[in-house]
């Protein structure tokens, strides 16, 4: 009898494991936002920030980030890298003529918007050292960018670099124009 209760015990066992392994396939399988987003779904706040999650996390930043999602670049911004960000605040955005960025953000323009936002990004990482007066760089639209370095203020195409802001991915200046890349 011990035997028998013993068995059915490790048979019943066996089959609300086999089913709630059935189960769990079947929804692991459905598509949902954490399979079909990119790595800027991970959820980690342990981590230093990525270049994405810290720009999320600026107030000053809220315009740069509407682009990234306008271009679908957040996912890209928020891999490995490493990158050089120069990203623009809100009020430098404001500085552009009236209805540019409405324009930009359409989805019509956006290979004109990724232009203008692939401007701002260096692949690798430009610490300090590097950015010396008339050095140039190449960055990801394929066009170069002019440092300005003289008396401890840096620039980057005539915009202040303002500020310095490390993340997990690369670095970030902030400055306080938008990079216009020139007409090719």
């Amino acid at each position: 009898m011990k035997y028998f209760s013993f068995m059915a015990a490790a048979l019943l066992s066996l089959t609300v494991a086999c089913n709630s392994g059935t189960e769990q396939a079947s929804t692991t399988t459905e598509p949902d936002a954490a399979n079909t987003a990119g790595q800027s779904a991970v959820q980690d706040n342990d981590s230093q920030k990525d270049v994405v999650k810290v720009a999320i996390g600026s107030k000053d930043h809220t315009t740069l980030v509407a682009a990234l999602k306008a271009a679908e670049y957040v996912d890209v911004l928020s891999n490995a890298g490493p990158f050089t960000v120069f990203a623009p605040t809100n009020a430098a955005f404001d500085l552009l003529p009236k209805g540019t960025l409405d324009d930009l953000v359409k989805p019509e323009n956006k290979n004109t918007l990724r232009d203008i936002l692939e401007y701002h990004v260096y692949v690798g990482v430009l610490k300090d050292a590097l950015l010396g007066d008339g050095m140039t760089y190449g960055m990801a639209n394929g066009q170069s960018v002019t440092i300005g370095n003289k008396d401890g203020k840096m620039t980057v195409n005539g915009a202040n670099i303002v500020a310095t802001v490390p993340a997990s991915n690369g670095i970030i200046y902030v400055v306080d124009a938008v990079l216009l890349p020139p007409k090719k």
